[in-house]
């Protein structure tokens, strides 16, 4: 019999917000609330809340079917209607609910999108998908805003006037439009400084990870930590208090010297320090974290947790520069940087964090992460000198899950680290 999972009041609280979005999205047509529907990374959720609309994110809503085991017939659906195997399966899992109800993770319907709004942070199957919904959608508006690669690792005055310019000209009047609301710019500040505040928490709660042992696991706890800045809850202050009740928690653990909360409960011992680049699977998630706390791993550091902002280098939205901010923030998210800034900076999580070892979850279909993975590890393992783990997984597809094949692969990696551990407390002596 398996062991009742465990979860920290935070996941709880976590659990609890995004079931209150979907009932009112469930009640968005009664209620007159407008919908658009966006993406996690370079999102615009400060704009969105300005107009009083309800924000759907077609990514969360796959990861949620997977975490409930309903992702494998979805993908079949969106397959039987020529969606080739080699497509993201975020786009097939989305698109096979949409085939089959729109019935949400809660069991409740998804309304329809009044806006379709994208805006194009790295990831070029993000706009293909969008096209994909267009045609599902016909009466939806199309909103796009084109967001510059930083190609060469910097954000150009030009780039920062090009992004500020499709917001005043496109998406600010069409949302004008669709909404009946106007532009409320003070509005837009307000939110914005709650905003801010928010990413002050987030950042404090996974700096906590400094500590020994680490009282957090900032890979598989860390999605739920990221959740509410990340899916519509950044901007309010339901957001601000969730971190500021997080982050008192995990303090609390700091000052007794516990480890993290797993599924199965405390984590005992903190053996191995580990960095991971790019997302978990979702569809085994208990199995996949089981393989790394049974071994003693807590990851310190990941790369997927800032998919939706990079906090840690400083950055903030500034009421200020209520539309500026929008579009640094765009432009600042982990997809949209090139490869020397990520090897940057997973290199410096290696470092800050003390960490004993890098792991590369590579995501079958998932290019914007996976594209570069083997040159960026090789890199960083001649760069800082720590053994490197390369694993193969699928974000909601199963049929691209082997729990077999990746417990070998890390039960070798972790003997390898042992190695490593018993050869330098040799040398000390």
């Amino acid at each position: 019999m398996s062991k009742e999972v465990q979860k920290e009041q935070s996941m709880i609280l976590q659990k609890e917000m995004i079931e209150g979005l979907f009932n009112d999205l469930a009640s968005a047509k009664e209620t007159g609330k407008k919908v658009c529907y966006t993406f996690v990374p370079g999102n615009l959720s400060e704009l969105i809340r300005t107009f009083d609309m309800l924000p759907v994110y077609p990514e969360i809503n796959a990861l949620q079917s997977a975490m409930r085991k309903k992702s494998a017939a979805y993908i079949k659906e969106a397959e039987r209607h020529a969606h080739s195997e080699d497509v993201c399966t975020y786009v097939k899992c989305d698109v096979g609910m949409m085939m089959k109800g729109n019935i949400g993770p809660t069991g409740q319907t998804i309304p329809e999108p009044d806006i379709l709004l994208l805006s194009y942070t790295g990831c070029f199957t993000f706009m293909k998908w969008f096209e994909t919904l267009k045609r599902e959608y016909p009466n939806a508006k199309v909103v796009m805003i084109h967001t510059p690669y930083q190609e060469n690792g910097r954000i150009t005055p030009e780039m920062l006037e090009y992004m500020v310019e499709q917001l005043k000209v496109e998406v600010i009047p069409q949302m004008e439009a669709v909404t009946g609301i106007k532009f409320d710019e003070e509005k837009l500040k307000k939110i914005l400084a709650l905003s801010k505040e928010a990413e002050d928490w987030i950042t404090k709660i996974f700096d906590t990870t400094k500590n020994k042992p680490s009282p957090i696991d900032a890979y598989f706890a860390g999605v739920y930590y990221i959740g509410p800045i990340n899916i519509g809850f950044r901007g309010t202050e339901e957001a601000v208090e969730y971190y500021k009740a997080l982050y008192s928690e995990i303090q609390e653990r700091v000052r007794l010297g516990l480890g993290p909360i797993t599924p199965e409960g405390e984590m005992k011992e903190e053996k191995y320090r580990l960095v991971v680049e790019g997302p978990p699977n979702w569809t085994n998630f208990r199995e996949f974290w089981k393989i790394f706390y049974d071994m003693g791993a807590v990851i310190v550091a990941s790369s997927y947790t800032k998919v939706g902002g990079v906090y840690d280098l400083g950055w903030r939205h500034d009421p200020e520069r209520p539309l500026e901010s929008l579009a640094e923030y765009c432009m600042n998210c982990y997809t949209n940087m090139n490869i020397p800034q990520r090897i940057d900076l997973l290199s410096k999580y290696i470092r800050d964090y003390d960490a004993d070892g890098y792991i590369t979850n590579s995501i079958k279909s998932c290019n914007s992460f996976s594209a570069g993975q083997l040159a960026m590890m090789r890199e960083i393992e001649d760069r800082m000198e720590v053994p490197v783990g390369f694993i193969e997984s699928d974000l909601v597809d199963p049929r691209y899950f082997s729990y077999s094949n990746i417990k070998n692969r890390l039960e070798s990696y972790f003997q390898m680290l042992e190695q490593r551990k018993i050869i330098h407390e040799t040398e000390t002596v």
